[in-house]
């Protein structure tokens, strides 16, 4: 039999996911974004759970074909555009709509030759600093598209970079007001975080808002709140078994370069998980684990192939885990088990980074299903 990880997508998770960002944005619609192969689920297996949202967002063209497969007739937006001539032959052939953050992409869409004019999102950089027109030449910009016959209807979107913090989104609000008033078009200007903390303005929720990562169920403003806050629910569960225990005496150490030392005897247990499969190796002791539903912590270092946990709060905890038992790395543990939660989050924390890297990290060889 193959090894026994398995990464799982929740279907319901993610409808419910996108219903709760429709109460917070309810004369909205909705971009749901499924880059990086929507965010590590894959395009195909989430297309269910969200194709109640009034558009897909995503970065590439073989993404976009992917969403047409499926059969999707409405909006599909390439939130970088176009990188070369060429792609707009199939924008035009699959009736993709595409950001526009600088010249070169207005200098390509001038000299396309095409029967159907082109739905674009002109877009500012309001202080972000990636990508976009600066305010000072937002007009001049938007001036050029309009003229252009290839150009249907140009609309407005900005990225707000501390919709999650404390700083917020005033002063980028300000600057995209500015520039844009008076300016015919439709407005999409919110991210994750702006949906769950600033939607109560009419003004940030606009005519489209481009929710990720907390339609995965991950938390933008993590750990100021949780996903029980925002009434959010996890949509992957990374989870394996244990395929071995070990008693370990006081003194005994664990993995790679001893990391671990026993201040008392302990049982741990071995699992099935490494960071071949995607486990973050930053996590060490004290990261959080499920073992049949109960919470307890990794030890030592995480191996390619392995990890190993502390046994001693599942036994204290009445529950007798040993070879076969499940383990829960991040996600939803089974029902059998209570469906005791662990949030990514956490465990991203753990590992010192966030829920979206672990959940686009899941490696290849991990067999992935839905429920």
């Amino acid at each position: 039999m193959p090894r026994p990880i398995q990464a799982t997508i929740h279907t319901a998770a993610l409808r419910h996911n996108l219903e709760r960002v429709r109460q917070s944005v309810p004369d909205a619609r909705i971009w749901a974004i499924v880059k990086a192969n929507a965010y590590g689920h894959g395009i195909e297996r989430v297309f269910e759970g969200l194709r109640g949202a009034d558009g897909f967002a995503l970065l590439d063209l073989a993404e976009a074909e992917r969403v047409r497969a499926l059969g999707w007739r409405g909006p599909i937006l390439l939130l970088e555009g176009v990188f070369e001539p060429r792609d707009l032959e199939l924008c035009s052939r699959l009736g993709l709509w595409h950001a526009v953050h600088c010249d070169e992409q207005i200098d390509m869409l001038s000299s396309h030759k095409t029967h159907v004019p082109h739905r674009v999102f002109l877009k500012m950089n309001s202080g972000m600093n990636r990508l976009g027109f600066t305010p000072g030449r937002y007009r001049a910009a938007w001036a050029r598209l309009n003229a252009l016959p290839q150009v249907d209807e140009v609309s407005f979107m900005t990225h707000f970079s501390d919709a999650d913090a404390p700083r917020g989104i005033a002063h980028q609000m300000a600057t995209f007001e500015a520039a844009t008033q008076d300016l015919p078009g439709e407005r999409s200007v919110s991210n994750s975080a702006a949906v769950l903390r600033h939607a109560d303005d009419s003004r940030v929720r606009a005519d489209w808002v481009r929710p990720g990562i907390v339609l995965y169920g991950g938390v933008p403003d993590f750990p100021e709140h949780g996903a029980a806050h925002w009434g959010l629910q996890p949509t992957m569960t990374l989870a394996s078994k244990i395929i071995a225990v070990q008693d370990l005496p006081v003194g005994g150490t664990v993995g790679y370069g001893s990391l671990f030392t026993a201040e008392q005897a302990l049982r741990i247990g071995i699992v099935a998980c490494g960071y071949a499969d995607g486990y973050p190796r930053h996590c060490s002791t004290g990261a959080p684990v499920l073992v049949d539903g109960v919470r307890t912590r990794l030890v030592g270092r995480v191996s390619m192939d392995m990890l190993v946990v502390d046994l001693t709060p599942v036994h204290d905890a009445g529950v007798q885990a040993g070879f076969g038992s499940d383990v829960t790395l991040w996600g939803r543990a089974s029902a059998e088990h209570g469906g005791a939660l662990l949030s990514i989050d956490e465990v991203a924390q753990a590992a010192g980074t966030v829920g979206y890297e672990l959940m686009c990290a899941v490696a290849p060889r991990v067999p992935l299903t839905t429920d």
